[in-house]
């Protein structure tokens, strides 16, 4: 007998891991016997699937291998009846010989116990293998099994409690991120290598104070990262404050950032602090940091390499403790090369690159994202349980995510409002196109074409036109002044200039 067998039973129950307890259960097992292939079953609605085995380099093409409910197998036997077995695989019917196919040594004898919960519910069985010509070492005296049965007994039970601690762990998890998103937190949801990867980055940055710039497609979580690493960082207990460059015209983001004085400009009536006076000991985030102007990548230069600040007006400079976060779609090495960003500030917010994958790379973690946004979502509008069909699951997954995480976040909003029932299907979801901006010509080319519906714009004043046209475009790049002119074909500074004088404000 194992010397390891007597501490056994102690083994199991201080360990809480399913995962380890399942492998050391049936390592143990295999040793008392003294024989090196086993495996651990359990039951599904559709079969029986293997979740553990052990015996070389065979053992990876059997986990996860599922045995049909309808097909006789010895591990289908012993879970349906609760009762041990020996086997004879060459000579038994109950065995299921695809699974053994592909493996070099095959079995020679099998012995399956059924693995129970406290309250006798069997829900799986553990298999010892022995593939020594005429099953020659499996140790089949009654004292022996009768040992054995009682190990596997106890063993059963301990891996009972561990799935069922599993299962209450990954719920317990999933509700804190649910109630994370009621409060208006966005946890990071992921498990794909590509986002591990950033994640893991984005932790180990959070130990230091350097500038970080996290690059990636719109969409893509670059703001959660950001709070993800002040968040873990010693400025936790300090302000986060975010600041989109491109949200605002250029002539009033200075005075947000750095603040102003009293009368430095028609308005000022009173001191007002910056962003960055006010985020003193914590983290400044800085998104779409490509659109900043030139004429203010001096002083966010200042603010990096010095550590310090003057208002508009005033004439002291006063030192901070920040931690700059930035973060752009754009390439900035273009940037750089067409002279619309300073390549001296580009290597000092470049100091701890973050690149963040798109959607398309990170395909394994839709499941996981979709089953988070229908449950938060759901809960915040008081609404049931609510699910993807696998159909609908399955859809989705081959979907297209231009617009990344948010766009799917997007997609989630639009079926939880227009589905009732509690499965979502397939056909539930309308194609990608319908949810996109249209790419379609506008009504002057419906104009042009003759179209009896199109508008006659000859009824408009130049004024109202112009009026519609830059409304429209900063409708359609989310109010992104930069990215509204370049399509306009306009400089910034003169699409600016004219949505004062149009009076087009984003209040």
């Amino acid at each position: 007998m194992s010397p390891h067998i007597p501490d056994f039973p102690k083994a199991l129950f201080e360990e809480l891991d399913a995962d380890k307890l399942r492998r050391r259960f049936l390592e143990a097992l295999l040793e008392f016997q003294n024989v090196e292939r086993g495996s651990i079953w359990i039951k599904r609605e559709d079969g029986y699937q293997c979740i553990e085995a052990t015996g070389g380099e065979d053992e990876e093409r059997l986990v996860g291998f599922v045995v049909p409910k309808d097909k006789p197998s010895i591990v289908g036997w012993v879970i349906e009846n609760g009762k041990m077995t020996i086997a004879e695989p060459g000579k038994d019917k109950r065995h299921f010989k695809e699974a053994e196919s592909g493996l070099d040594v095959k079995s020679t004898l099998i012995l399956c116990y059924p693995l129970a919960l406290k309250n006798g519910e069997v829900y799986g069985a553990v298999e010892i293998i022995d593939t020594a010509h005429a099953g020659s070492r499996l140790n089949l005296g009654k004292e022996y099994l009768e040992l054995l049965e009682e190990f596997v007994a106890i063993g059963s039970i301990a891996l009972g409690n561990a799935f069922a601690f599993a299962d209450q762990k990954n719920e317990t998890q999933k509700l804190r991120k649910i109630i994370g998103g009621l409060k208006g937190e966005r946890p990071l949801v992921g498990k794909s290598p590509a986002f591990k990867a950033a994640l893991e980055a984005a932790r180990n940055y959070s130990r230091t104070d350097y500038p970080v710039l996290i690059t990636g497609e719109s969409g893509t979580g670059k703001e959660l990262f950001a709070r993800e690493i002040h968040r873990l960082s010693d400025r936790k207990d300090k302000p986060f404050l975010v600041q989109n460059v491109s949200a605002i015209p250029d002539t009033l983001l200075e005075s947000e950032l750095f603040g102003y004085k009293k009368g430095a400009f028609t308005g000022a009536d009173k001191d007002k602090a910056g962003l960055f006076e006010a985020a003193d000991g914590g983290t400044v985030f800085l998104d779409e940091i490509g659109d900043m102007p030139l004429s203010l990548q001096a002083r966010i230069l200042r603010v990096l390499q010095e550590h310090e600040i003057k208002p508009l007006g005033g004439t002291q400079t006063r030192t901070v403790d920040v931690r700059v976060i930035a973060a752009t779609n754009n390439d900035l090495t273009r940037a750089i090369a067409a002279g619309t960003f300073r390549e001296d500030l580009f290597y000092r917010i470049n100091v701890l690159p973050l690149p963040l994958p798109p959607l398309r790379d990170r395909a394994e973690d839709i499941p996981e994202l979709l089953d988070y946004f229908l449950s938060r979502d759901a809960a915040r509008l008081c609404l049931g349980p609510r699910r993807f069909s696998p159909e609908a699951l399955a859809a989705l997954r081959k979907r297209p995510f231009p617009g990344n995480v948010r766009e799917m976040e997007n997609l989630v909003r639009y079926l939880l409002a227009t589905v009732a029932e509690e499965t979502i299907e397939a056909g539930d979801i309308p194609p990608a196109s319908e949810l996109r901006c249209p790419r379609e010509a506008g009504p002057a080319q419906a104009a042009r074409e003759g179209d009896p519906a199109a508008p006659d714009l000859t009824a408009f004043t130049w004024e109202s036109l112009e009026h519609a046209y830059a409304l429209a475009l900063l409708d359609k790049f989310k109010w992104n002044v930069t990215k509204a002119a370049k399509a306009a074909g306009v400089n910034r500074s003169t699409f600016d200039s004219r949505l004062r004088k149009l009076g087009i404000t984003k209040e």
